[in-house]
């Protein structure tokens, strides 16, 4: 949506800053006359508006590191950045500014990583290399470790889908790793100190393109990789069951399904998707049976979100998650970024298409009927005061979330099977008290001695407290008592998780987001590159060193780049 449009929709007024706890850090410089009005004058900005933040971004057309001030105006949260040779940039940073400063609250100390103890680069090849977003390794400047690690093990794709970020299926070359690098790439993101991530993702192009893709699971798996998830359209396992069988059997932990709409009259599929809609929707219904009768439990629907393309599907896409429970066990959802083949779009269709957190939270609020609100969403950065407690009480080491709070919101949806009707985890607990209590847990065990420890644990009890829904702490105090795991799981398996990751493009590109970024591609070259700058400004090159020709690769393999050997089977889904 362009700025105009919004100036019109939206109030001039700005938001009422008392409202909410914000870091000093912020509180020194909204409330600094002096600084904002020089930041006004540095880039031209009315006098009207209110600038939260300066911060480093990129030129959309050169890439080279250019300022950026992130400010308030009607209603929303903006960004401009000027580059001396090709001018000035603006863009929506987030939909919503009161919501922007709500999540600002957890922009605190506490909740940013340290990074690695071993980092993959040193201080001069970050330097050499022009800093950040560019001298990506991870060097020692990144402040997080990697919590979800992604391994793209082919290019090739069975679709073509404009809004794809890694330009699969059309580079023009087949980049697929071998099984030997695929290997040193998994050793080399189980070498990280403190934290050998433990969580990983399977990606492309489409992975079950690769017949060997089991073998790749179950190397994982015996590498230490206890998460393992293969990102895809279940094109290829809705049609044969088989195959998803000897994923599972391999050690598959989640499927990452796309899925932007279950509605068959969604004509934008076709546009964004490159499918038939009805087609599409009757490959992910299939894919639902196939995993039902496998007894797969663990699939994760993913919605490339576009504003005017599928916005308007959330609710049914959330009604398809709460009938499918059994086997749905989040919702995950991406406001589109323009990397990739999605850098094609034009400015006009950039602004047309754009949508950011804030706007998918309120329009799943309307789509709802308020049942789920604004208000029931935190930041993906939150699980930070559990997991240090964790670590805490356990001396070992545990993932910590701590991306920026703006990068993702996330909260949790019960379905009450008596009253037939959908709660937020915010209506069953108290999750404020909850990550308050956390933080005091934490703080107490982190003193040292071994009384503060038991001391600590006696107040780790004090979270049952913060349980409202009667017949949850009923269940969580016949799990503890009796060790009633049945109950328990009954219950886990009535809950779907939703999460929101906007991942960035080098119109919104923000180098301080990305220096807490915990997302992270392993390389055939032994590096570890954060999610936005990798799909932004490392992809090509890197895949590039380890292209293979398309005549060559179909050559030895007899395997068309789309992946089938033969003619599709009767009944076959295309």
């Amino acid at each position: 949506m362009s700025k105009q449009v919004l100036e019109l929709a939206r109030p001039t007024r700005l938001v009422d800053l008392s409202k909410f706890n914000l870091p000093s850090r912020y509180k020194s410089t909204l409330l600094n006359e002096a600084w904002q009005n020089a930041v006004k004058r540095q880039f031209a900005l009315p006098e009207h508006v209110r600038v939260v933040k300066t911060s480093l971004s990129v030129c959309p057309v050169c890439n080279r590191r250019i300022p950026m001030a992130v400010y308030e105006e009607n209603g929303a949260i903006w960004l401009k950045k000027v580059c001396p040779e090709h001018g000035v940039f603006e863009d929506l940073y987030w939909g919503d500014a009161e919501m922007y400063y709500y999540f600002l609250q957890w922009d605190t100390p506490e909740y940013i990583a340290k990074g690695l103890a071993n980092p993959y680069t040193d201080l001069q090849f970050y330097t050499e290399m022009g800093s950040c977003p560019m001298g990506c390794g991870l060097c020692p400047v990144h402040k997080s470790d990697t919590v979800l690690a992604i391994i793209d093990v082919t290019n090739r794709c069975n679709m073509a889908c404009p809004v794809c970020f890694a330009n699969a299926g059309a580079a023009g070359y087949v980049y697929e790793p071998t099984l030997e690098q695929i290997e040193y790439m998994l050793r080399t993101l189980r070498a990280q100190r403190p934290w050998p991530p433990n969580a990983l993702q399977l990606s492309g192009g489409e992975p079950t393109l690769r017949d060997d893709l089991p073998e790749i699971v179950r190397m994982a798996k015996k590498l230490g990789f206890t998460h393992i998830e293969v990102n895809t359209n279940g094109i290829r396992l809705a049609n044969e069951p088989e195959f998803y069988k000897a994923l599972l059997d391999a050690g598959l932990s989640t499927l990452y399904l796309q899925f932007d709409t279950i509605d068959e009259s969604n004509e934008g599929v076709v546009r964004h998707r490159m499918y038939n809609p009805k087609a599409y929707a009757a490959v992910r219904r299939k894919l639902i049976e196939v995993a039902r009768k496998l007894g797969h439990r663990s699939i994760v629907p993913v919605v490339t979100l576009a504003k005017g393309y599928n916005d308007k599907d959330l609710g049914k896409i959330l009604d398809f998650a709460i009938q499918n429970r059994d086997v749905i066990r989040w919702v995950n959802i991406q406001p589109v970024s323009f990397a990739g083949r999605a850098r094609l779009y034009s400015k006009e269709e950039l602004r047309k298409f754009r949508i950011t957190i804030p706007d998918t939270i309120i329009e799943i609020e309307r789509q709802t009927g308020g049942l789920i609100s604004r208000w029931d969403w935190r930041p993906t950065n939150w699980p930070v005061a559990v997991a240090k407690m964790v670590e805490a009480l356990t001396d070992s080491p545990k993932p910590l979330f701590s991306m920026n709070p703006v990068c993702g919101a996330a909260t949790f949806i019960y379905y009450d099977e008596d009253e037939k009707r959908i709660y937020p985890i915010t209506k069953l607990v108290d999750v404020d008290a909850f990550e308050r209590i956390a933080w005091d847990v934490y703080r107490t065990a982190k003193r040292g001695k071994t009384v503060w420890k038991a001391v600590a644990a006696t107040k780790a009890m004090k979270l049952l407290r913060t349980v409202k829904h009667r017949k949850i702490r009923g269940l969580i105090q016949d799990f503890l008592v009796k060790k009633d795991y049945d109950s328990l799981g009954q219950f886990f398996f009535n809950i779907v998780g939703l999460g929101i990751m906007h991942f960035m493009d080098v119109m919104n590109f923000d180098v301080e987001r990305i220096q807490r970024c915990d997302i992270h591609y392993a390389t055939p070259d032994g590096r570890v590159i954060p999610f936005c700058t990798y799909n932004n400004f490392h992809r090509e090159r890197i895949e590039q060193s380890f292209r293979i020709d398309p005549k060559m690769w179909t050559k030895i393999t007899g395997v068309s780049l789309t992946g089938w050997k033969r003619t599709a089977a009767p009944g076959r889904l295309l």
